[in-house]
């Protein structure tokens, strides 16, 4: 950190002997270690309340994602595709069936025979409701 060596340190020894003197040193190593654990623990203190924000910032990021969620629905995805319904068509020449489209089946075999005859016509006749009143 300092980068101080063996030799530093003991010019840094000899230079504190010298201007504390020799019964006050012991009390001021005592105060430096003192001192230096105090600032440890302030500093594990401090990163120990970083690490905290950290979560209580990510704890906020996720309640505001939930609460804009809840509010506005959900955020529109990109993994979430919308495929349009193919049409029928496409699906006969994906089958293979290229026949062209059938007539409807008429719903009875008299019907079937009056159709060929042409002697059935939906305008012709009135439709009569469960009421019993006619319908033209």
């Amino acid at each position: 950190m300092f980068d101080i060596g063996f030799p530093e340190l003991l010019v840094i020894l000899v230079v504190a002997l010298l201007v504390y003197g020799p019964e006050r040193l012991p009390d001021l190593a005592r105060a430096m270690g003192r001192g230096y654990a105090e600032f440890r623990r302030a500093m594990n203190e401090l990163r120990e309340t970083f690490d905290q924000d950290e979560t209580v910032k990510e704890i906020k990021q996720e309640f505001h994602a939930a609460q804009r969620e809840v509010l506005y629905g959900p955020k529109p995805s990109d993994s979430i595709k919308i495929n349009p319904i193919p049409d029928v068509r496409d699906l006969d020449a994906a089958r293979g069936d290229h026949a062209a489209p059938r007539e409807p089946a008429p719903a009875s075999e008299e019907d079937a025979a009056q159709e060929e005859n042409g002697a059935l016509s939906h305008d012709s006749k009135p439709l009569q409701t469960s009421s019993g009143r006619v319908d033209t």
